[in-house]
């Protein structure tokens, strides 16, 4: 049993980067453009349109697999952000402080720098084409010299 999950990891971590993704692209999308229930933040502003941009881009990213490792790494950064300066401040738990969505994402996106895309990303395309043209993986060069 254990085998059988094991070797469907990488469908699991693709397919929920692939909804952490779509999820956190959404905020940014109904921050900055007013969409999907939310209410836009004016441009420019600190630090609402620029945690609105990071979500957005850092969300299509992720839910690409184009750079997840560095796009998941600046939004768990922005989501830490966003709970120790927005929500912890209001209470300690983030039940009482609005801070859950905050919290989960910056978690989430921090499994994401540390498991990689997973399956179903386009890293693992470009990864392909880089091997098939006869360049070497970084991993592969250091373990050969």
């Amino acid at each position: 049993m254990t085998g059988r999950l094991n070797s469907a990891q990488p469908h699991a971590i693709g397919l929920f980067r692939i909804v952490v993704g779509l999820l956190f692209a959404c905020h940014g999308a109904a921050s900055l453009f007013g969409v999907l229930g939310g209410s836009s933040v004016e441009a420019g502003t600190w630090p609402g349109w620029y945690a609105a941009v990071i979500q957005l881009v850092g969300g299509g990213l992720v839910l690409l697999g184009l750079g997840t490792r560095a796009a998941a790494l600046v939004s768990s950064g922005s989501m830490a952000y966003a709970y120790f300066k927005v929500h912890q401040p209001e209470a300690l738990w983030p039940l009482q402080n609005g801070g859950e969505g905050a919290a989960m994402f910056c978690w989430a996106m921090l499994l994401l720098v540390f498991t990689g895309s997973g399956a179903f990303g386009l890293d693992r395309l470009f990864a392909g084409r880089g091997e098939q043209a006869g360049q070497t993986r970084p991993e592969h060069a250091t373990a050969a010299a």
